[in-house]
């Protein structure tokens, strides 16, 4: 997946905003959250992608060749998972998991918030 690829997806989620920052990272946030960091070595190929996941996923995917618990997060005992190779999952797959960090993230924001955004019925 491109870099492009990856920011054009996170923009089409909902009141997603973008910020470039801790060392070129490009991080995708909903109401000041974040729920996806991708990077990438050579300008244009996504080399590693973090995402937010349950308990349960997070057991799951540490285990898995190509996933391992994102650094300075899941050190913190963060349920995030970073993919730093291809082989781990396939694209698809990856904006599935990007997409249900969204929805983790977001039901973690205030009642208030959520219901600004439109992620809650009034």
């Amino acid at each position: 997946m491109t870099l492009s690829e990856y920011n054009a997806f996170c923009q089409s989620l909902a009141h997603s905003t973008h910020v470039v920052q801790w060392g070129g990272s490009h991080v995708w946030k909903i109401g000041g959250k974040v729920y996806a960091i991708g990077g990438c070595d050579d300008g244009e190929t996504l080399a590693r992608c973090s995402f937010k996941v349950s308990r349960m996923g997070f057991d799951i995917l540490k285990e898995r060749d190509g996933l391992k618990g994102a650094p300075h997060l899941a050190s913190r005992g963060m349920s995030w998972i970073q993919r730093y190779s291809d082989a781990a999952m396939s694209d698809e797959e990856l904006l599935g998991y990007i997409s249900d960090s969204y929805t983790i993230v977001g039901r973690g924001l205030t009642k208030k918030l959520q219901r600004e955004l439109g992620l809650l019925e009034t």
